[in-house]
């Protein structure tokens, strides 16, 4: 190949790329109201009360005794509605400090039950006699 050759390869291929970085990028933006962004960061907030109370030692413990997964329960927690969130953080935070983890963890599984029995989750199907065929 002659060098002639070679500049018009190159001179082609900064050309193509001038104008494919010259080419406008769209951007989409959307006003929300209050009410979307309160309930965004109220979640957020029951989200982080939830996750404290269950980073308590005793209560890491006490459910890994009972064979449940940080993961599992994170994903259970992501399927609730803000309103189920909410009331199980504020259930949470009204239990006694250090002395009924078995509450927590009584409000934990039953939650974990209510999503069982609506669909969401398939925890309790890999539990039990008819698992280990």
């Amino acid at each position: 190949m002659s060098l002639f050759r070679l500049k018009q390869i190159a001179v082609c291929v900064l050309s193509a790329l001038v104008v494919a970085t010259g080419t406008p990028v769209t951007a989409r933006a959307e006003i929300i109201d209050t009410s979307t962004a309160l309930a965004a960061a109220t979640r957020s907030e029951s989200l982080g009360r939830i996750a404290r109370a269950l980073d308590q030692e005793s209560v890491r413990e006490r459910l890994e005794a009972l064979g449940v997964d940080r993961a599992a329960i994170d994903a259970r927690l992501a399927a609730l509605t803000d309103a189920e969130l909410a009331s199980l953080a504020e259930r949470l935070e009204n239990a006694p400090a250090a002395g009924d983890v078995l509450g927590l963890i009584g409000a934990v599984f039953v939650v974990l039950l209510i999503l069982e029995l609506v669909g969401v989750i398939d925890i309790f199907k890999t539990v039990g006699p008819a698992a280990r065929r």
